[in-house]
Protein backbone atom coordinates (compact mmCIF):
# COMPACT_ATOMS: atom_id res chain seq x y z
CA UNK A 1 0.00 0.00 0.00
CA UNK A 2 1.10 3.57 -0.58
CA UNK A 3 3.05 5.46 2.09
CA UNK A 4 1.21 8.60 3.17
CA UNK A 5 2.69 11.57 5.01
CA UNK A 6 0.17 13.26 7.30
CA UNK A 7 1.26 16.72 8.45
CA UNK A 8 -0.48 17.92 11.58
CA UNK A 9 -1.40 14.28 12.08
CA UNK A 10 -1.83 14.60 15.84
CA UNK A 11 -4.37 17.40 15.51
CA UNK A 12 -8.11 16.96 15.66
CA UNK A 13 -8.92 16.08 12.04
CA UNK A 14 -5.45 14.69 11.38
CA UNK A 15 -5.59 12.06 14.14
CA UNK A 16 -8.99 10.76 13.02
CA UNK A 17 -7.75 10.58 9.42
CA UNK A 18 -4.64 8.69 10.53
CA UNK A 19 -6.89 6.10 12.21
CA UNK A 20 -8.93 5.73 9.02
CA UNK A 21 -5.81 5.51 6.82
CA UNK A 22 -4.46 2.72 9.00
CA UNK A 23 -7.81 0.94 8.90
CA UNK A 24 -7.67 1.02 5.08
CA UNK A 25 -4.17 -0.47 5.07
CA UNK A 26 -2.08 2.58 4.18
CA UNK A 27 1.41 3.02 5.64
CA UNK A 28 1.38 6.28 7.59
CA UNK A 29 4.04 8.68 8.80
CA UNK A 30 2.99 11.64 10.96
CA UNK A 31 4.74 14.97 11.39
CA UNK A 32 3.52 17.47 13.97
CA UNK A 33 5.22 20.22 15.96
CA UNK A 34 2.83 19.75 18.93
CA UNK A 35 1.90 23.46 18.87
CA UNK A 36 -1.78 22.64 19.31
CA UNK A 37 -1.77 19.05 20.52
CA UNK A 38 0.26 16.62 22.63
CA UNK A 39 1.99 13.25 22.44
CA UNK A 40 -0.93 11.74 24.36
CA UNK A 41 -2.81 11.76 21.06
CA UNK A 42 -0.17 9.50 19.47
CA UNK A 43 -0.57 7.03 22.34
CA UNK A 44 -4.34 7.04 21.86
CA UNK A 45 -4.07 6.59 18.08
CA UNK A 46 -1.69 3.68 18.61
CA UNK A 47 -4.14 2.07 21.04
CA UNK A 48 -7.07 2.45 18.63
CA UNK A 49 -5.06 1.05 15.71
CA UNK A 50 -3.20 -1.52 17.83
CA UNK A 51 0.01 -0.38 16.14
CA UNK A 52 2.99 1.92 16.51
CA UNK A 53 2.62 4.61 13.87
CA UNK A 54 5.78 6.40 12.77
CA UNK A 55 5.91 9.95 14.16
CA UNK A 56 8.44 12.78 13.76
CA UNK A 57 8.37 16.07 15.69
CA UNK A 58 8.89 18.65 12.96
CA UNK A 59 8.12 22.33 12.46
CA UNK A 60 7.54 22.70 8.72
CA UNK A 61 8.46 26.39 8.91
CA UNK A 62 12.03 25.22 9.49
CA UNK A 63 13.43 24.98 5.95
CA UNK A 64 16.51 22.91 6.78
CA UNK A 65 14.67 20.45 9.02
CA UNK A 66 11.98 19.99 6.36
CA UNK A 67 14.62 19.39 3.68
CA UNK A 68 16.31 16.71 5.80
CA UNK A 69 13.01 15.02 6.65
CA UNK A 70 11.83 14.77 3.04
CA UNK A 71 15.23 13.54 1.84
CA UNK A 72 15.08 10.78 4.47
CA UNK A 73 11.49 9.89 3.52
CA UNK A 74 11.69 10.12 -0.25
CA UNK A 75 9.57 6.99 -0.67
CA UNK A 76 6.30 8.72 0.24
CA UNK A 77 3.52 8.42 -2.34
CA UNK A 78 1.09 10.95 -0.97
CA UNK A 79 0.65 13.82 1.47
CA UNK A 80 -2.36 14.99 3.45
CA UNK A 81 -1.51 18.47 4.66
CA UNK A 82 -3.36 19.50 7.82
CA UNK A 83 -0.60 21.45 9.56
CA UNK A 84 -1.94 24.98 10.07
CA UNK A 85 -3.39 27.37 12.61
CA UNK A 86 -7.15 27.24 12.27
CA UNK A 87 -9.18 29.68 14.40
CA UNK A 88 -11.05 32.46 12.58
CA UNK A 89 -11.24 34.77 15.60
CA UNK A 90 -7.59 34.37 16.54
CA UNK A 91 -6.53 35.06 12.95
CA UNK A 92 -8.31 38.42 13.06
CA UNK A 93 -6.43 39.29 16.26
CA UNK A 94 -3.06 37.88 15.17
CA UNK A 95 -2.89 37.80 11.35
CA UNK A 96 0.90 37.50 11.06
CA UNK A 97 0.87 34.25 13.03
CA UNK A 98 -1.52 32.80 10.44
CA UNK A 99 0.31 34.04 7.36
CA UNK A 100 3.62 32.79 8.75
CA UNK A 101 2.44 29.43 10.02
CA UNK A 102 0.00 28.46 7.29
CA UNK A 103 1.90 29.66 4.22
CA UNK A 104 5.57 29.14 5.12
CA UNK A 105 4.90 25.56 6.19
CA UNK A 106 3.06 24.87 2.92
CA UNK A 107 5.65 26.39 0.58
CA UNK A 108 8.58 24.79 2.41
CA UNK A 109 6.92 21.38 2.14
CA UNK A 110 6.02 21.78 -1.54
CA UNK A 111 9.53 22.96 -2.41
CA UNK A 112 11.01 19.75 -1.05
CA UNK A 113 8.35 17.48 -2.52
CA UNK A 114 8.78 18.83 -6.05
CA UNK A 115 12.51 18.08 -5.89
CA UNK A 116 11.79 14.37 -5.31
CA UNK A 117 11.11 14.05 -9.04
CA UNK A 118 8.39 11.47 -8.51
CA UNK A 119 4.61 11.43 -8.63
CA UNK A 120 3.08 12.97 -5.52
CA UNK A 121 -0.60 12.83 -4.60
CA UNK A 122 -1.36 15.87 -2.46
CA UNK A 123 -4.49 16.62 -0.44
CA UNK A 124 -4.87 20.09 1.02
CA UNK A 125 -6.92 20.78 4.13
CA UNK A 126 -8.87 23.79 2.92
CA UNK A 127 -12.00 25.42 4.28
CA UNK A 128 -15.43 26.77 3.41
CA UNK A 129 -14.07 30.14 4.56
CA UNK A 130 -12.52 30.49 1.08
CA UNK A 131 -15.97 31.52 -0.15
CA UNK A 132 -16.10 34.58 2.07
CA UNK A 133 -19.68 35.81 2.43
CA UNK A 134 -21.48 33.59 -0.10
CA UNK A 135 -24.07 34.99 -2.50
CA UNK A 136 -26.07 31.76 -2.74
CA UNK A 137 -26.52 28.86 -0.31
CA UNK A 138 -26.09 25.95 -0.45
CA UNK A 139 -22.60 26.77 -1.75
CA UNK A 140 -21.27 24.98 -4.81
CA UNK A 141 -17.61 24.79 -5.82
CA UNK A 142 -18.37 27.24 -8.62
CA UNK A 143 -19.28 29.96 -6.11
CA UNK A 144 -17.05 32.97 -6.91
CA UNK A 145 -14.09 33.29 -4.56
CA UNK A 146 -14.45 36.72 -3.00
CA UNK A 147 -12.38 38.57 -0.45
CA UNK A 148 -11.99 36.38 2.63
CA UNK A 149 -13.71 37.45 5.84
CA UNK A 150 -10.63 36.62 7.95
CA UNK A 151 -6.85 36.15 7.61
CA UNK A 152 -7.42 32.42 8.24
CA UNK A 153 -9.75 32.22 5.25
CA UNK A 154 -7.27 34.20 3.18
CA UNK A 155 -4.46 31.72 3.96
CA UNK A 156 -6.69 28.95 2.64
CA UNK A 157 -7.46 30.90 -0.54
CA UNK A 158 -3.76 31.57 -1.09
CA UNK A 159 -2.85 27.97 -0.23
CA UNK A 160 -5.22 26.66 -2.89
CA UNK A 161 -3.75 29.05 -5.47
CA UNK A 162 -0.19 28.00 -4.62
CA UNK A 163 -1.02 24.31 -5.01
CA UNK A 164 -2.98 24.79 -8.25
CA UNK A 165 -0.13 26.83 -9.78
CA UNK A 166 2.37 24.12 -8.80
CA UNK A 167 0.21 21.33 -10.25
CA UNK A 168 -0.07 23.09 -13.61
CA UNK A 169 3.68 23.73 -13.73
CA UNK A 170 4.80 20.26 -12.61
CA UNK A 171 3.50 17.04 -14.16
CA UNK A 172 4.54 15.01 -11.10
CA UNK A 173 1.90 16.66 -8.91
CA UNK A 174 -1.76 15.73 -8.60
CA UNK A 175 -3.77 17.52 -5.93
CA UNK A 176 -7.19 17.93 -4.37
CA UNK A 177 -8.29 20.72 -2.05
CA UNK A 178 -11.04 19.67 0.36
CA UNK A 179 -13.12 22.60 1.52
CA UNK A 180 -14.36 21.53 4.94
CA UNK A 181 -17.42 23.01 6.47
CA UNK A 182 -17.66 22.53 10.29
CA UNK A 183 -16.09 19.33 11.63
CA UNK A 184 -17.48 18.10 14.96
CA UNK A 185 -17.69 14.80 16.83
CA UNK A 186 -15.16 12.24 18.01
CA UNK A 187 -14.05 8.67 17.35
CA UNK A 188 -16.52 6.02 18.51
CA UNK A 189 -13.96 4.72 21.01
CA UNK A 190 -14.04 8.11 22.82
CA UNK A 191 -10.23 7.87 22.86
CA UNK A 192 -9.60 10.78 20.47
CA UNK A 193 -11.62 13.92 19.81
CA UNK A 194 -11.35 17.68 19.69
CA UNK A 195 -9.19 18.86 22.59
CA UNK A 196 -8.20 22.51 22.21
CA UNK A 197 -5.37 23.97 24.24
CA UNK A 198 -6.76 26.82 26.34
CA UNK A 199 -10.13 28.39 25.64
CA UNK A 200 -11.92 26.58 22.78
CA UNK A 201 -12.23 28.55 19.54
CA UNK A 202 -14.86 26.19 18.10
CA UNK A 203 -18.45 25.81 19.24
CA UNK A 204 -18.84 22.14 20.16
CA UNK A 205 -15.88 21.82 22.55
CA UNK A 206 -17.10 25.00 24.26
CA UNK A 207 -20.53 23.38 24.57
CA UNK A 208 -19.15 20.17 26.08
CA UNK A 209 -16.78 22.01 28.41
CA UNK A 210 -19.68 24.18 29.60
CA UNK A 211 -21.90 21.14 30.12
CA UNK A 212 -19.28 19.37 32.21
CA UNK A 213 -18.53 22.45 34.30
CA UNK A 214 -15.15 23.55 32.95
CA UNK A 215 -16.68 26.75 31.54
CA UNK A 216 -19.16 28.97 33.38
CA UNK A 217 -21.30 29.72 30.34
CA UNK A 218 -21.41 29.64 26.57
CA UNK A 219 -21.77 32.80 24.50
CA UNK A 220 -23.80 32.68 21.28
CA UNK A 221 -22.26 35.32 19.01
CA UNK A 222 -25.28 37.20 17.74
CA UNK A 223 -29.01 36.49 17.42
CA UNK A 224 -29.81 39.15 14.84
CA UNK A 225 -28.58 37.42 11.67
CA UNK A 226 -31.05 36.95 8.77
CA UNK A 227 -31.68 33.28 9.67
CA UNK A 228 -34.70 31.42 11.08
CA UNK A 229 -33.73 32.03 14.73
CA UNK A 230 -31.20 34.84 14.32
CA UNK A 231 -28.11 32.72 15.04
CA UNK A 232 -25.49 31.73 12.47
CA UNK A 233 -26.24 28.75 10.25
CA UNK A 234 -23.47 26.21 9.62
CA UNK A 235 -22.94 22.80 8.05
CA UNK A 236 -21.72 20.50 10.85
CA UNK A 237 -20.05 17.29 9.65
CA UNK A 238 -18.86 14.34 11.75
CA UNK A 239 -15.07 14.18 11.82
CA UNK A 240 -15.09 10.47 10.84
CA UNK A 241 -17.13 11.25 7.72
CA UNK A 242 -14.55 13.94 6.98
CA UNK A 243 -11.69 11.48 7.52
CA UNK A 244 -13.27 9.08 5.03
CA UNK A 245 -13.45 11.89 2.46
CA UNK A 246 -9.64 12.04 2.56
CA UNK A 247 -9.41 8.32 1.82
CA UNK A 248 -11.77 8.67 -1.12
CA UNK A 249 -9.69 11.62 -2.37
CA UNK A 250 -6.47 9.61 -2.11
CA UNK A 251 -7.94 6.82 -4.21
CA UNK A 252 -9.16 9.39 -6.73
CA UNK A 253 -5.64 10.79 -7.09
CA UNK A 254 -3.83 7.45 -7.07
CA UNK A 255 -6.13 5.94 -9.72
CA UNK A 256 -6.23 9.08 -11.88
CA UNK A 257 -4.01 8.77 -14.94
CA UNK A 258 -4.35 12.45 -15.89
CA UNK A 259 -1.21 14.48 -15.46
CA UNK A 260 -1.49 17.84 -13.70
CA UNK A 261 -4.81 16.94 -12.07
CA UNK A 262 -6.27 19.47 -9.66
CA UNK A 263 -9.77 19.82 -8.25
CA UNK A 264 -11.71 21.18 -5.29
CA UNK A 265 -14.52 19.56 -3.32
CA UNK A 266 -16.92 20.72 -0.65
CA UNK A 267 -17.03 18.35 2.31
CA UNK A 268 -20.12 18.77 4.46
CA UNK A 269 -23.58 17.30 4.98
CA UNK A 270 -25.44 19.63 2.66
CA UNK A 271 -27.68 20.77 5.52
CA UNK A 272 -27.54 23.94 7.62
CA UNK A 273 -27.99 23.89 11.40
CA UNK A 274 -28.15 27.07 13.46
CA UNK A 275 -26.12 27.59 16.62
CA UNK A 276 -29.28 27.64 18.72
CA UNK A 277 -30.57 24.46 17.03
CA UNK A 278 -27.24 22.77 17.77
CA UNK A 279 -27.47 23.75 21.44
CA UNK A 280 -31.03 22.40 21.68
CA UNK A 281 -29.98 19.14 19.99
CA UNK A 282 -27.09 18.74 22.44
CA UNK A 283 -29.44 19.30 25.39
CA UNK A 284 -31.84 16.67 24.03
CA UNK A 285 -29.34 13.91 23.23
CA UNK A 286 -27.30 14.32 26.43
CA UNK A 287 -30.11 15.42 28.79
CA UNK A 288 -27.95 18.34 29.92
CA UNK A 289 -29.26 21.88 30.23
CA UNK A 290 -26.68 24.36 28.94
CA UNK A 291 -25.94 27.70 30.54
CA UNK A 292 -25.65 30.13 27.62
CA UNK A 293 -26.17 33.80 26.82
CA UNK A 294 -26.51 35.89 23.68
CA UNK A 295 -23.53 38.12 22.94
CA UNK A 296 -22.44 40.49 20.17
CA UNK A 297 -21.61 39.30 16.69
CA UNK A 298 -18.06 38.03 16.20
CA UNK A 299 -15.92 39.70 13.56
CA UNK A 300 -15.26 37.45 10.58
CA UNK A 301 -18.45 35.39 10.89
CA UNK A 302 -20.91 35.08 7.99
CA UNK A 303 -24.66 34.50 8.47
CA UNK A 304 -25.10 31.28 6.50
CA UNK A 305 -22.60 28.75 5.26
CA UNK A 306 -23.61 25.27 4.19
CA UNK A 307 -22.55 23.05 1.34
CA UNK A 308 -23.80 21.63 -1.88
CA UNK A 309 -21.91 18.31 -1.77
CA UNK A 310 -23.23 16.76 -5.00
CA UNK A 311 -19.80 17.06 -6.68
CA UNK A 312 -18.05 15.03 -3.95
CA UNK A 313 -20.94 12.54 -3.95
CA UNK A 314 -20.54 11.98 -7.69
CA UNK A 315 -16.81 12.28 -8.40
CA UNK A 316 -15.32 10.99 -5.12
CA UNK A 317 -18.14 8.51 -4.48
CA UNK A 318 -18.35 9.94 -0.95
CA UNK A 319 -21.22 11.12 1.20
CA UNK A 320 -21.72 11.87 4.89
CA UNK A 321 -23.39 9.11 6.88
CA UNK A 322 -23.42 10.25 10.52
CA UNK A 323 -26.02 12.63 11.96
CA UNK A 324 -25.77 15.75 14.13
CA UNK A 325 -27.02 13.62 17.02
CA UNK A 326 -24.24 11.07 16.40
CA UNK A 327 -21.69 13.88 16.33
CA UNK A 328 -22.85 15.56 19.54
CA UNK A 329 -23.19 12.32 21.46
CA UNK A 330 -19.68 11.23 20.46
CA UNK A 331 -18.32 14.66 21.47
CA UNK A 332 -20.01 14.35 24.85
CA UNK A 333 -18.67 10.80 25.39
CA UNK A 334 -15.18 12.10 24.55
CA UNK A 335 -15.51 15.03 26.98
CA UNK A 336 -16.66 12.72 29.78
CA UNK A 337 -13.87 10.26 29.04
CA UNK A 338 -11.03 12.78 29.21
CA UNK A 339 -12.43 14.35 32.37
CA UNK A 340 -12.75 10.95 34.04
CA UNK A 341 -9.09 10.33 33.19
CA UNK A 342 -8.10 13.63 34.84
CA UNK A 343 -9.96 12.66 38.01
CA UNK A 344 -8.30 9.25 38.26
Amino acid sequence: MPKILVTGGLGYIGSHTVVELHKQGFEVIIVDDLSNTSLDVLERVNKITNSSINYVNLDLKNIEATKIFISENNDIDGVIHFAASKAVGESVENPLKYYTNNLFSLTNLLNELKDLNKEINFIFSSSATVYGNPEIVPITESEPIKKAESPYGNTKQIGEEIIKDLVYSNSNFKAISLRYFNPIGAHSSAMIGELPIGVPQNLVPFITQTAIGLRKELTVFGNDYPTSDGSCLRDYIHVMDLAKAHIKSLYKLINNEDKSYYDTFNIGTGKGTSVLELIKCFENVTENKLNFKIGDRREGDVAECFADVSKANKILNWKSELSIKDSLLSSWNWEKNINNEKLQ
